[in-house]
This record gives structure tokens, sequence and C-alpha cells, in this order.
């Protein structure tokens, strides 16, 4: 199937991104990285990509998405396997910077063959199957991981992910047909603020920030609070690994649900972000064992359902030959939320207490979602030319 190898390079990035930062936690000690340089090497490949997603996605609108994807693919096995050789602090920094730029190049780019394959009827489901192949690489990356290294050391994380990278190229290049680059007609700068500001791509781009945002405060809070409830570590990780899990299960039901018009983008991307505020308020204001894995679930469930609407609704709303571009802004913002969820969350937490922290963001969570309702009601029904 020619969208296998796609879902392949998601589950490579997600794999990479949280794989590699939940082994350098568990490992720094050991390499000789402080706190602060432990910090600094994660934001690394978020940096990257906040800078280079929309680049690249404007490439692959020119030259084409398979080239860009393969030479993604490759780069990011190019820069793992220098951690191969190398394992100081300052070697895996420009490791993880060059996966995290690698990723901003095959990331966006096998979103846009994802849409450009799947056709108008089917982006639902394609979408929902890419995402829950992403869930599972944000879950079994820490598990495997962590393996790895307390098993073989600290290379042989890196060396999968060398493995993983070129299978997924091996795959892309056999598997994946040519899309070349479509005809289309010069964009000013006025053009390029038109479709970042249209209700039918800024609405969506800022459902994914949010739930982007929701996930990143949840997968660094969740252990927080386990620890706080006098939990065992591990109880805060299974936490996350259940919202993951409940993410790729529900991604595709959601995604198969659009299609067939049983769900609509404004009122299912209104009720998911609904379930995330009632979650975050739930851990607000009754933290606990139970509290924490409902918490975990309804976050899990959020992001399972908007994320598949949000990229078939920015996928139908655009025209194929500036996919690329499309995708790579709106994972822009994603990344965006992704920085600054745990920011806000942490911010007000430490003022205020992490109660208010979580009671702000739901309060965020549910204003977007009444945006969404109010202004997703109608849904792009083929693409425009």
């Amino acid at each position: 199937m020619a969208l296998a190898p796609l879902y392949l390079a998601g589950f490579t990035t997600a794999f990479g991104a949280h794989g590699v930062a939940s082994v350098l936690g568990s490992e720094s000690d050991d390499i000789g990285m402080s706190l602060l340089a432990f910090g600094a090497v994660l934001a690394l490949y978020d940096v990257a990509e906040v800078f280079l997603k929309p680049v690249f996605g404007v490439l692959s609108d020119r030259i084409g998405v398979k080239p860009v994807i393969l030479g993604g693919l490759i780069a990011f096995a190019a820069a793992s396997a220098v951690a191969l050789f190398v394992a100081t602090p300052l070697a895996l920094a420009l490791v993880r910077l060059g996966q995290g730029a690698a990723a901003s190049a095959f990331s966006p780019s096998s979103s846009a063959a994802v849409a450009r394959l799947a056709g108008d009827e089917l982006l639902g489901r394609y979408f929902g199957r890419y995402g829950a192949w992403k869930s599972m690489g944000y879950m079994l990356g820490p598990i495997l991981g962590i393996w790895l290294a307390y098993a073989f050391g600290l290379q042989a994380v890196y060396g999968a992910l060398v493995v993983l990278a070129l299978i997924a190229a091996s795959a892309v290049a056999l598997r994946v047909p040519h899309l070349p680059p479509l005809p289309k007609s010069r964009a000013t700068v006025r053009d390029l603020f038109a479709q970042i500001t249209a209700r039918s791509f800024l609405i969506p781009t800022l459902v994914l920030a949010t739930s982007t945002a929701i996930l990143g405060v949840a997968v660094g809070f969740l252990p927080l609070l386990a620890v706080r409830l006098d939990l065992h570590p591990l109880v805060g990780a299974v936490a996350v690994a259940v919202l993951a899990l409940a993410s790729a299960l529900i991604q595709p039901v959601a995604g198969n649900a659009r299609d067939r018009g049983r769900l609509r983008t404004g009122s299912g991307t209104a009720a998911g972000l609904a379930l995330a505020t009632g979650a975050l308020l739930l851990l607000a204001l009754a933290p606990g064992t139970v509290s924490l894995f409902l918490a975990a679930v309804g976050i899990g469930v959020m992001i399972g359902i908007v994320t598949p609407l949000a990229f078939a609704h920015l996928a139908a709303s655009t025209p194929p030959e500036r996919m690329g571009r499309t995708m790579g802004s709106a994972e822009l913002g994603r990344e965006l939320g992704d920085a600054a969820g745990p920011l806000v969350v942490g911010g007000v937490a430490t003022i205020a207490g992490v109660p208010f922290g979580l009671g702000i963001l739901a309060v965020l969570t549910a204003g977007v979602g009444a945006s969404a309702w109010g202004m997703l009601r109608r849904e792009p029904v083929t693409r425009p030319r």
C-alpha cells in the first residue's frame, strides 16, 4: 500500500522525539549533562521544527513531496548515526538539532503526501491512520528507548533510529509513487497573509495548537502529579502511555466517521475540546489516582478526535499545489502550541499553584472549542482548484 511507508515515517519522527527525550532524561547523570543542558538539548528538536517545517513544506510544493521525504529520512539516519561514535553532551545536542531539522523535512511532506494520495472522500480515514501511527511512536518511543538503553547502552537507541529511518526511506522509495509538483500561480505576500488568516486555515490550526499544548502539559504534568500524590514514578509514565494508546485507537475511528458524514469538524472538534476541558478541570479540582487516569483517557480521546478532523479539514480546504505549505504552516502551529502549553501552565503554577495553571488552560481550551463550533460548521467537500 502506497500510504504505509508514510505511516512509518510518522512513527519515526514520533519515536525519535519522545524516545530520545526519555532516554536522555534517564541517562543525563551518566553522560555528565546538567539539568540546564538537558533542557536545552531537548528544546533543540522543537526549535529546528519551528523554523524549518514551513520552509520544507514550501520546498515540497516546488520539487515534489517524495524527494523531500526521502532526503529528510536519510538525513535523520545520518544525524542519529553520529551518536554511535561520539556521545558527549555537545555531540548529542548536535544530533538532536540534526534530527529535528531532518524531521522538519519529512514530517509535513508526509502529511502533504497523505492528503494528495487519500483523495477527497477518504481524507479522514487516512489522516486518522497516519495520526494513530504517530501516537504509537509517542507511546512506544519512551518504553523501547529506555529498554534499549538499559539493556544495550545509549548507542543502541540511536542505532535503532538509524535502522528505522533507513527502512522507512527504503519503503518510501519503493512504494510511494512519484507526486510531481503541480503548476500554480505566483503567490504574493498578500496571498500568503490571506491564506493564514482565512477561517479554513486559522481555526483548524488553532485547534491543532491547542490540542498539542494540552498534550505537552499532560506529558509533563501527569508524572509530576503522580509523584506529588506519593505514587510510584511509573504510574505517571503509565498514564501517559494510556493517553497515547487512547489517541491511537480513536483516530482511525474518528477519521472514518468524518468521511461517512457521521462526525462533522465543528461539532466533533468542539466535543473533543470540551472533553479535554473537563479532564483538565478534573486534574485541577480533584487530583487522585483515578482522576489521573480518567484525565489521561479524556485527553487521549480528544487528540484522537480533533487531529484527523483538523488535518482533513485543512487538506480539503487547500489546493493540491499548495498542500506542502499548508501542512508545514499547520505543523508550525502545533510546535508553537507544544511549547506554549507547558510554559503557560508552568508560569501560572509558579505563582498560584498547579490547579490554577491547569484551570487557565481549561478556560483557553473551552474558548477554542467554542470558536471551532461556531466557525467550522461548514465542511469542505472538495478541494478548491
